[in-house]
């Protein structure tokens, strides 16, 4: 069964980001970022929907143009899930979509120019209850920055970001977060640990540009795994060059790992071997498949043998351990009926879902 997890978390001040408390004592939440033409209203709405089916949080969108934020104001109209707008440079871009609704803006005040504008902006997120999310980046600092420090190092990225948090504490705005993002695990991981320090704000983290769905999902992993398991992080985004659906799967499954959120069913499953009295790998993935939809909590032991079956199985909400003839169903940690190997996904995808529904019902009287 799912257990409390022994990580200690740093508490941050909290912010909303339109529903979705970020920071304090609220779950971490996972986000993605459409990469869709955002123009393309009906492209990105659509994805958008997809991000929502699989448990995204938060949503980004990239709002680069004045057409961008016309096209922006039309998908909020058609889409619940809090949405951050993307902006770079020009502050009207940030004026126009805070009157279309949006949750948040992702913008540098630094980067947008003259006195005048940052303060238009920063009175526009007061007026309209808008948090700003800070964004630095290694493949982006500062040219006097990169000057100072001669390469991205813990100590550029985190001074950058305090120049831009010295802009919102002069004009009395504390509704905010930051992100010190890099494509290299060591240099983001020591760059949030040192912003930690420094501020308390709730911190966006990721691993920028972290590359494609097996090697960016695994130098995720790694790397916000030794942030999270330090208590580090309020929100994260995986940032894969794959549809934007995994980065929400693999953001969840991170989570789940370290017992940090346990939206979704957490499978435990053997690797397979010779001992295995039924394919394991073509059962998971079939489970996987047909059980996307669950949002429920629910632990599912598939082991192949009666090695490690029993033990692993009886620890799960439902579980199989797989035995000569037929495997054993377990339930709630007791044996129920033993199985034609052959009906497997069939019974095991019924019985999560009844299980899910018995969960829901008790924390819905509790």
């Amino acid at each position: 069964m799912f257990h409390e997890s022994p990580v200690v978390r740093k508490k941050t001040k909290q912010i909303h980001v339109g529903k979705i408390a970020v920071g304090g004592d609220a779950p971490i939440s996972v986000q993605s970022m459409t990469n869709t033409n955002t123009c393309d209203v009906e492209a990105t709405v659509n994805q958008i929907r997809s991000l929502e089916e699989v448990g995204a949080d938060i949503v980004r969108v990239s709002v680069p143009s004045l057409d961008a934020a016309e096209a922006f104001a039309k998908i909020r109209a058609q889409v619940a899930v809090p949405l951050v707008a993307d902006i770079h440079f020009d502050y009207k871009i940030a004026l126009k979509v805070a009157e279309y609704g949006v949750d948040c803006l992702r913008i540098n005040p630094g980067n947008i120019g003259k006195e005048e504008r940052i303060r238009a902006v920063v009175n526009s997120a007061k007026d309209k209850g808008i948090p700003i999310r800070i964004g630095v980046n290694a493949g982006s600092l500062e040219k006097d920055l990169q000057k100072k420090y001669g390469e991205p190092t813990p100590e550029a990225l985190v001074e950058s970001a305090l120049r831009h948090v010295e802009i919102l504490d002069r004009l009395d705005f504390d509704q905010f977060k930051v992100s010190v993002k890099a494509s290299d695990v060591f240099l983001a991981v020591e760059s949030y640990r040192l912003l930690s320090q420094k501020i308390e704000q709730p911190l966006h983290l990721g691993i920028t540009e972290a590359g494609g769905f097996r090697a960016g999902a695994v130098k995720s992993a790694v790397g916000l795994g030794m942030l999270l398991a330090d208590g580090i992080g309020d929100t994260i985004r995986i940032s894969l060059a794959a549809d934007p659906v995994e980065e929400i799967k693999v953001g969840f499954d991170i989570l789940k790992s370290l017992r940090l959120r346990t939206k979704g069913i957490n499978f435990i499953a053997c690797p397979s071997c010779s001992r295995q009295n039924f394919d394991v790998i073509k059962t998971v993935n079939a489970l996987e498949n047909r059980l996307e939809d669950v949002q429920t909590a629910v632990d599912v032991a598939v082991i192949g043998c009666i090695v490690n079956g029993p033990g692993e199985a009886k620890e799960a909400h439902l579980g199989i351990a797989g035995g000569p003839g037929g495997s054993m169903l377990y339930i709630d940690g007791q044996k129920a009926q033993r199985l034609d190997n052959d009906a497997l996904v069939d019974i095991l995808e019924k019985q999560v879902r009844q299980k899910a529904r018995q969960l829901d019902v008790k924390v819905e009287h509790s």
